[in-house]
């Protein structure tokens, strides 16, 4: 066979090729921006050129801060394309994390939307490594700034190249793209991406029993660019020709709504608070979703609840999958096998809601002390992880690396069950699980289960000490607005059918938000430390 290399210049000239006419839909600041995939090659090799012209060089990291629109997409391609290494930037970090990350990369050029400036502007005396700073903006001048040098995108494009010749020396194991962990605890972690491990992880999502991403579709992608490269999203739907809708900066649930409908949007991801807040939005603003094959839910479980009132109400699949920055991210996704379509919906949505099997290509295994568990739905253990788009090594972290990788295997850090159809479920994080009394308590049942209820917006549940069982679960809820009167009794009188007496929660407390993490996650350390004192005088 011939020795081809997986690269993504590749999957940039495939689109070039073949599909120049399709689109790319972008929401920037000032409107709509509708670009064809030849003008995107165009404008993302006349890119190329002029980062060459201000030196940047193979195997340079090269960052980008800035929201979901054409210009990052135009970097997601020009940067590795050229043999530099794609570096999306966490628009939503603190100062300390932005600049660690910034050093710790060695970013040599940082792409900046105009609107997130002030962020870089803060630290810009104490990032050495950065020589060039590039505004992305629809205005036509450059903005009042400290950074310097600073260049105009738009400008930079018109001096650039549009014939521009990528290197013809890409190697499909040098790195490509490199993220950085979300920082629940210490400073982030760096994983790189290789070309090959991006372009077979883009094969990977156009497979039918995967989500089937292909020339037809139209790709909404609400998953942040710099969150594990939008799940694999825009790599892909570039390869395949498919029309990819942006939503731009500072979007609302309106904004995700009237996107779908006017821009006949079929697939889409995100986490689940964003579905969550979309039917909200619905019960107020109605938008014409049914151009919608499915929706791709992760990063948490999504409660059975929405998954049912989407599929009822709204005939919209959903999918549930499971990944993390280590691993590209997609590892896992639920869908029903072809003899469970006959089952009751009930046992359907059973299935559904559980984060699935490995994708092709994915190995996994669950393991606790005794090995590897039974796959009866209920022994928990850590879920292990090999394949081609899975990390072997943390970014300069030898010693996190040792924790992580063993004998081959990501050790996630995630428990879960395993079903007799070998589904996981996730249950929870190693560091979420409540120990009471010997017993475990799983966090995530609790959550969701209070999160089927119509009168809690959200709920996360954290163990809190306790004198005599060791750890014992306190809920935080947030009341949905719409419903009527919601107290603690309420929601234990809902939850005491479906668990043992010994897992309800001792306390539920109601607050107006649940502080997140810079990707929507529940942020339960921060309510650890919020309400400390609170515990101890309890």
């Amino acid at each position: 066979m011939m020795d081809t290399q997986l690269t993504i210049d590749t999957l940039l000239v495939r689109a070039e090729k073949y599909f120049t006419k399709k689109e790319v839909i972008s929401r920037t600041s000032t409107g709509i921006t509708r670009l064809t995939y030849g003008d995107f090659a165009k404008r993302t090799r006349a890119l190329a050129s002029v980062l060459d012209i201000l030196g940047v060089k193979y195997g340079d990291r090269v960052g980008t801060f800035a929201w979901n629109d054409h210009r990052h997409l135009e970097a997601y391609f020009a940067i590795p394309s050229m043999g530099a290494v794609l570096h999306t930037i966490n628009i939503r970090l603190s100062s300390d994390h932005l600049k660690y990350i910034i050093n710790d990369a060695e970013d040599k050029v940082l792409l900046i939307d105009q609107g997130l400036l002030p962020m870089i502007e803060n630290i810009k005396d104490e990032i050495p490594t950065v020589e060039a700073f590039i505004v992305l903006s629809d205005n036509e001048e450059l903005p009042e700034t400290n950074l310097k040098p600073i260049y105009h995108y738009e400008k930079l494009l018109k001096e650039g190249n549009i014939n521009f010749s990528f290197p013809d020396n890409l190697n499909e194991d040098d790195p490509a793209g490199m993220c950085y962990t979300s920082a629940t605890t210490g400073n982030p972690k760096g994983v790189l991406y290789t070309h090959r491990s991006i372009v077979l992880h883009s094969m990977m999502l156009g497979l039918a029993d995967t989500f089937g991403i292909s020339e037809s579709d139209r790709a909404m992608h609400v998953v942040p660019m710099f969150h594990v490269n939008a799940w694999g999203f825009p790599f892909a739907s570039v390869w395949f020709g498919t029309t990819q809708v942006l939503p731009g900066p500072n979007f609302t649930f309106n904004t995700i709504g009237e996107l779908i409908e006017t821009e006949k949007v079929t697939i889409t991801a995100g986490v689940p608070t964003i579905w969550i807040g979309l039917l909200n939005e619905l019960k107020t603003n109605m938008y014409d979703l049914s151009s919608l094959r499915f929706i791709v839910c992760g990063g948490a479980a999504m409660p059975k609840g929405v998954i049912r009132t989407y599929q009822e109400k709204y005939n919209i699949l959903f999918v549930h999958a499971y990944g993390a920055t280590e691993t590209s991210p997609v590892t896992t996704l639920s869908r029903l096998k072809s003899y469970q379509q006959e089952m009751e919906d009930e046992d359907k949505l059973e299935f559904i809601s559980k984060q699935g099997i490995p994708v092709p290509g994915i190995e996994l295994k669950v393991i606790n002390n005794q090995g590897e568990v039974e796959k009866n739905g209920k022994d928990m253990g850590e879920v292990l992880l090999r394949g081609p788009w899975i990390t072997d090594h943390y970014y300069n972290k030898p010693e996190k690396t040792a924790e992580a990788v063993k004998d081959g295997w990501l050790y996630t850090g995630d428990i879960a069950t395993v079903d007799f159809e070998g589904n996981i479920k996730i249950v929870d994080r190693t560091k979420d699980l409540i120990k009471s009394g010997g017993e475990w308590i799983s966090s995530v049942d609790l959550e969701n289960a209070l999160m089927a209820h119509e009168g809690v917006s959200e709920a996360a549940v954290i163990s809190v000490p306790h004198e005599k069982w060791q750890e014992r679960p306190v809920a935080f809820v947030v009341k949905n607005a719409t419903y009527g009167k919601v107290t603690k009794e309420v929601l234990l009188d809902f939850l005491e059918p479906q668990f043992a007496k010994w897992w309800l929660p001792d306390d539920i407390i109601f607050i107006n938000e649940i502080p997140k993490t810079s990707v929507g996650k529940f942020l339960k350390r921060k309510l650890r430390n919020d309400f400390k004192d609170y515990f101890i005088s309890g």
